[in-house]
């Protein structure tokens, strides 16, 4: 089992973040469900208000997991639109597949690519989100300059992301939980190591200001964000020019 290098000038960081959500995949739903209280289902959905998309939009949901965001991007563009989720993980992906299949949800598709090098034209898409997963990239500047490429002028870049609340008593719970309980918890997945990372991707995650700024440098215009739950989650928001 892999101990993931959490520097991410390794060379085989990306390759051991990949492995790592290949093995939590089965997993991945329940423990989030317990780690956040059943609150990230109302996070992607305030995610998902902020892409602005109406019917016959296009929208493609990037590090897309099992599939929730992007469910939610279909829902707001309806059958004459299209929503496309793309992670680097084929069993989270078979997940993601099983979910729009029993929900018969039309118009998304699901399909490898990596966040660093996306298959897709320029100024495609009205809408890009990633939810839980830019803290993951192994160049974040990177990354960000590829999701706006593939925005249309005028388009939305969303992020919902876990960060770290700066004042007590928040900043002394948050710490109990991310350093202790959640690698507890991740004693019950496939990959405890996974839920020890956790953490501290988090703490090597810039802060909100820190993300807005390299969001203005990667070109985006009219950067927003809203801090959620007291300061451990964070959305973001910015218009490619």
């Amino acid at each position: 089992m892999d101990t993931i290098n959490t520097n991410r000038e390794s060379p085989d960081f990306a390759g051991q973040v990949n492995r790592m959500f290949d093995r939590v995949a089965g997993n991945y739903d329940a423990l989030n469900s317990v780690m956040t209280a059943g609150l990230h289902h109302r996070w992607r959905e305030r995610a998902a208000e902020r892409t602005e998309l109406g019917p016959g939009d296009a929208a493609l949901d990037v590090c897309c997991g099992t599939g929730d965001l992007a469910l939610e991007l279909a829902g707001r563009v309806g059958p004459s639109g299209h929503v496309v989720g793309c992670d680097f993980s084929e069993p989270m992906l078979d997940l993601a597949r099983e979910k729009a299949a029993t929900r018969g949800t039309a118009g998304v598709r699901f399909e490898w690519a990596d966040a660093l090098q996306l298959p897709y034209d320029g100024a495609r898409f009205d809408a890009v989100t990633v939810g839980f997963g830019v803290r993951n990239l192994a160049d974040l500047d990177r990354g960000l300059r590829e999701l706006g490429r593939v925005l249309k002028p005028g388009g939305r870049l969303v992020i919902l992301e876990i960060t770290q609340p700066a004042r007590p008593p928040l900043s002394t719970f948050y710490s109990l939980w991310f350093d202790r309980i959640v690698p507890l918890l991740g004693t019950f997945s496939s990959d405890p190591e996974a839920y020890s990372y956790l953490p501290e991707s988090v703490r090597s995650f810039p802060s909100p200001l820190g993300l807005a700024e390299r969001m203005d440098a990667a070109g985006f215009e009219r950067i927003r964000y809203t801090v959620l739950a007291g300061g451990i989650i964070a959305i973001h928001a910015g218009v490619r020019g």
